[in-house]
């Protein structure tokens, strides 16, 4: 019987990857008045898995406990600053973009939370509990 089973794993990297970019947008409307703030985003789910599967597929690994195992950073999780038109303050939000982003990121969290449901009720009703 499957014990890992990948696409409950993608679904929850998807909601967190989501949870963690509408931060990153609501910290950009909350300062989009604070002189000299720079607009920060994240890279996409897409790119942030893709940097993720190359990590695991060429990891290191232990087979005795005396074998260095070592592991990788994914370096694209973390927010970016981007590069956008400045107001003469400096400041570099635009609220309606932010807002549109926003949106974006909410269907992406709906996705990941369907997927996630979909996928259980698949396994559940082929183990015969529905």
């Amino acid at each position: 019987m499957h014990t890992d089973l990948k696409i409950f794993h993608v679904a929850r990297a998807l909601a967190q990857h989501s949870g963690q970019r509408q931060a990153i947008i609501a910290q950009n409307v909350a300062n989009s008045d604070t002189p000299g703030y720079k607009a920060r985003d994240m890279a996409s789910f897409h790119e942030t898995l893709a940097d993720i599967s190359l990590a695991t597929s060429s990891e290191l690994k232990a087979t005795r406990a005396s074998h260095l195992n070592f592991t990788k950073s994914h370096p694209r999780i973390a927010p970016q600053l981007e590069r956008g038109l400045q107001e003469p303050s400096g400041n570099s939000v635009s609220i309606e973009e932010e807002m549109m982003k926003a949106a974006e990121v909410t269907k992406k969290h709906s996705r990941a939370l369907t997927i996630y449901q979909s996928s259980l009720r698949i396994l559940r009703t082929s183990l015969g509990r529905s």
